[in-house]
């Protein structure tokens, strides 16, 4: 099976699994733990935390607190902040962000703002700052379109918002990002979600960076873990496979970067152009490769593909439940609903090898040409 489903989740690193296993068969002790035990895994809980924020942040200015996932980092980071005003987001957020937006005008908290997208899936810088006034409390903008690949310049555009309004809190949503660019965060960016299962971790993990100066309110009450901003018992196995994973993928990021972006390009030249169309262009991430095939429907693509040993999506997992067929992410970056119903999202790991690269261009050929037979 040849597996290019990447950006809804990779496949658990098996020496940071390894690594990590005794922490399920003999380190299995609560961190809060008073005993010396308990102390011990304090101390290794806090390397790995140190580890995990360096990658990306100074650790003299940021923190990292360690969360579920991904969902419940953006979670905590809206509904801490938006509590007043309006809040600011783009069309092409994940539901993770764009599911609290629309509560927090259920909710009556604070008036959500859209800020429209590029062909591409990057946000419109300008209508997006023009969205910032003097009562805007919190805006998000995601670091790597989930579906596109596209890439906002999170850095700058944390800039210009806090130029505009230095009271608004900015956050991020930099799941598909981290372990996979090259990048620091500036100083102006509040705060930053992360997640282990999208870079080699396990599910159940994640983690939201916070700049030190800001007081973050707890999301999660109970215990007082995590400085009491995030609740519950940490998941001590996880967190350390998570720390191995980030240790190996960030010591090969530049490598993985420059061969993955040669894998995509490499897919897309093998791609029939009587078929299929490029949504994600050369300046996106490597990671993902979003096309179309247009007139038919994505969904029987993805199904004729696996049926023949490839997986691979049709945009993200965590929309498969939703009501519409059409991405809103396609059609958001100016797509029709011809196009947008023939979306595949190829997305690829530093696991990836270019013989499966091959395999699968093969595969897609085939059942697009297949599938369009059959309509005539």
């Amino acid at each position: 099976m040849i597996y290019l489903d990447n950006a809804a989740t990779t496949k658990p690193d098996e020496g940071a699994f390894l690594q990590a296993k005794e922490y399920v068969t003999q380190k299995f002790y609560n961190p809060s733990g008073l005993y010396k035990e308990g102390f011990a895994l304090q101390s290794e809980l806090k390397k790995a935390r140190s580890v995990l924020l360096s990658k990306v942040a100074d650790e003299t200015a940021f923190e990292f607190i360690f969360t579920s996932c991904g969902t419940e980092s953006n979670n905590q980071a809206i509904f801490s902040f938006a509590r007043r005003g309006n809040a600011v987001t783009t069309a092409g957020e994940h539901s993770a962000v764009l599911a609290p937006f629309a509560e927090l005008k259920n909710r009556g908290i604070a008036e959500p703002r859209y800020a429209p997208l590029q062909k591409d899936g990057r946000v419109d810088v300008q209508k997006l700052l023009a969205l910032v006034d003097d009562k805007t409390c919190l805006l998000s903008v995601m670091h790597v379109n989930n579906e596109t690949g596209a890439i906002n310049d999170v850095n700058q555009i944390a800039k210009e918002v806090k130029r505009k309004n230095p009271r608004t809190i900015v956050h991020v949503d930099g799941v598909q990002a981290y372990g996979k660019l090259p990048y620091k965060l500036a100083k102006e960016i509040d705060l930053y979600s992360v997640s282990a299962h999208k870079i080699g971790g396990l599910k159940g993990v994640g983690g939201l960076i916070k700049r030190k100066s800001l007081t973050l309110p707890p999301y999660l009450f109970g215990g007082g873990q995590e400085g009491g901003r995030r609740s519950g018992t940490e998941n001590t196995f996880g967190i350390m496979q998570f720390f191995y994973a980030v240790e190996k993928k960030f010591a090969s990021l530049k490598a993985d970067y420059e061969r993955l972006r040669g894998y995509r390009e490499k897919v897309w030249a093998g791609l029939d152009k009587d078929i299929f169309l490029r949504i994600s262009d050369e300046n996106t991430s490597p990671y993902i490769l979003s096309v179309a095939a247009v007139g038919l429907r994505g969904e029987i693509l993805l199904h004729m593909a696996n049926d023949k040993g490839l997986i691979i999506g049709t945009g993200s997992a965590c929309s498969s439940n939703a009501k519409t067929r059409y991405s809103r992410v396609i059609l958001a970056c100016g797509y029709d609903e011809k196009t947008a119903d023939g979306v595949l999202r190829i997305s690829f790991s530093p696991e990836t090898t270019e013989e499966e690269i091959e395999s699968a261009v093969g595969i897609l050929n085939e059942v697009a040409n297949d599938l369009k037979n059959r309509m005539k």
